[in-house]
């Protein structure tokens, strides 16, 4: 049992309260340890004197895996032979990697960056199969993925039936059955009208047709399993109307009706816009009136979604959405259901600086994490890739900290940017502390991850250690040592040893009596066979079941 040492560095630990303290991290088996009894020698020693140690980043909201980003990658071929060129230098800038990495790369870019853990937020069941054998081919990386309930026929006909245990046990069952580990709802009823000119605004209260539920009832019916299932992650919502002038009403009803119910927002940014129809002259911010109720509401977290300027692929549940962005931007497009699921839509997308309405979303998603006064309720994410690739997290985090680069920045965008957001007045600048919060401690808190976020007796050995630098995306750019699992595995951006990461799912218990009413229905509705829908264990062959009732 080897024994490692990574001595005087400068220690960021939010969750153990450690801000900026210069010690020693102690590592055995994998595990960080308490410091051993004095005079002990350690096999290993890596010294971190005057460098930055803070614990591996974990990224609670991307889309790596499933049948939309396999489509995605065959829908822009030229975006893979760019994300392909990996190999041994996985800190390669944003611009030149592509928004559809291939599985290969996508594990050795987060290590670049010194994130070891990453969630999947969007997995229909019957994709689950094939997205853990992706899990399988990513390297390097913890992983995980949020099993789509939110259009899912059967969850809709309980809700309609009031039959809220069958409703708790089919959650159960299925998060068993596709080797998930959260609920997510999106769009939830997917309820659309459309007009001259793209779909209208969705109101909480409409009725679904047929099912005769609303998106309020789906919402609070799925945060109600959640809970009583007591998953470590709660409900993870993605608000109707996404990128809709005008959403912010329905995000602000959505927060409502939730009613004190733990629930986690996603890609926020994408929600909180003022206006009507596609009006420039209306478009606009509403974070102040939204972060004023988050500010209130410790039930609820966030991620931001924050959108970063170049070429990228819009891929998300939200299939209306996906052919809305293809009649504005007139790019290639494509759209799917899963059977009784849930859908997708997937639109090739470039953010202009120089265009309102993209520098405007842009404006917005730093307001969220300016404005937010607690930064445990608020993480750090591009909804990679829908607002940027995850290789911008970098040059985010340098807007955050340096409120002069913000500035310069603020000074290449469209003008009118400055006049329809707070941007511009707010002086406000992020510590290491903060940053260490919505990149690692927050999101690994958020989604119960008790081994992960920190760097405590007991934590997975997953650390980063940054040089200290005036250039602050270059500093987050490329870590001196990033070590996973105990294990050395990026120096200073090479690649010094392959390591296959673990997969997190959950299997809460169900009444067995239920599976004779959800097989009569599968077999009635489904196009595969009840026995072939469940993920068999040798798909994840490194696997743990962060909890389990059985």
């Amino acid at each position: 049992m080897s024994l490692t040492k990574i001595s005087g560095g400068t220690i960021y630990d939010p969750l153990n309260q450690v801000d900026g303290i210069v010690g020693d991290i102690w590592v055995r088996d994998g595990k960080v340890i308490s410091a051993p009894s004095e005079g002990t020698k350690a096999d290993k020693v890596i010294d971190a004197n005057g460098l930055v140690v803070m614990p591996g980043g974990v990224d609670m909201h991307c889309h790596i895996a499933g049948p939309k980003v396999n489509v995605a990658r065959k829908l822009r071929p030229e975006d893979k032979r760019l994300a392909d060129k990996v190999m041994r230098t996985p800190n390669t800038r944003s611009g030149t990697m592509g928004s559809v990495p291939s599985t290969f790369a996508t594990g050795y870019k987060y290590a670049g960056l010194g994130y070891t853990t990453a969630f999947d937020a969007a997995i229909p069941p019957l994709g689950a199969r094939h997205a853990h054998e992706e899990f399988h081919d990513t390297p390097v990386i913890d992983k995980g993925f949020f099993v789509l309930m939110g259009n899912n026929h059967f969850v809709m006909q309980q809700i309609k039936e009031n039959e809220p245990e069958k409703l708790k046990g089919y959650v159960a069952w299925l998060l068993a059955a596709a080797k998930g580990y959260a609920v997510k709802a999106v769009n939830p009823g997917g309820v659309e009208e459309w007009k001259s000119g793209g779909p209208k605004i969705t109101n909480i209260d409409d009725t679904v047709d047929y099912f005769e539920v609303t998106p309020r009832k789906i919402l609070c019916a799925l945060a109600d399993a959640a809970t009583q299932l007591k998953l470590p992650h709660s409900l993870h919502v993605h608000c109707n109307n996404l990128g809709l002038p005008g959403n912010w009403t329905t995000t602000l009803d959505t927060m409502q009706a939730l009613e004190g119910r733990k629930a986690h927002l996603t890609h926020i940014q994408f929600h909180s816009y003022a206006g009507g129809d596609a009006d420039e002259e209306t478009f606009g911010s509403r974070v102040p009136k939204l972060v004023e109720y988050v500010n209130a509401h410790p039930n609820l977290t966030l991620d931001v979604g924050q959108v970063v300027f170049g070429q990228t692929t819009s891929m998300t549940g939200d299939g209306p959405l996906g052919y809305y962005l293809h009649q504005v931007t007139g790019r290639k497009w494509f759209s799917s259901d899963t059977e009784q699921e849930s859908g997708c839509g997937i639109v090739p997308i470039e953010y202009k600086n120089k265009s309102f309405i993209h520098a405007m979303q842009w404006a917005i998603g730093l307001e969220w994490f300016l404005l937010a006064d607690d930064p445990w309720q608020v993480v750090m994410s591009t909804d990679h890739p829908n607002g940027g690739s995850f290789m911008a997290y970098p040059q985010i985090i340098h807007l955050l900290m340096d409120s002069g680069y913000r500035k310069d920045m603020c000074k290449t965008i469209h003008k009118k940017v400055l006049e329809r957001s707070m941007l511009g007045k707010i002086n406000r600048e992020y510590s290491l502390y903060e940053i260490a919060i919505i990149t690692r401690a927050g999101p690994a808190k958020i989604l119960g991850l008790k081994d992960k976020g920190h760097l405590g007796p007991g934590a997975d050995a997953d650390i980063t250690i940054y040089t200290p630098q005036k250039d602050i995306t270059e500093m987050f750019s490329i870590p001196r040592v990033v070590i996973k699992s105990g294990e050395v595995l990026v120096e200073e951006g090479h690649i010094r040893q392959d390591f296959t990461g673990k997969t997190f799912y959950v299997s809460p218990s169900y009444d067995e009596g239920l599976i004779t009413d959800i097989r009569e229905w599968f077999e009635r509705t489904y196009t595969i066979q009840f026995e072939n829908y469940p993920v068999d264990e040798h798909y994840m062959p490194k696997r743990e079941c962060v909890m389990s009732n059985e």
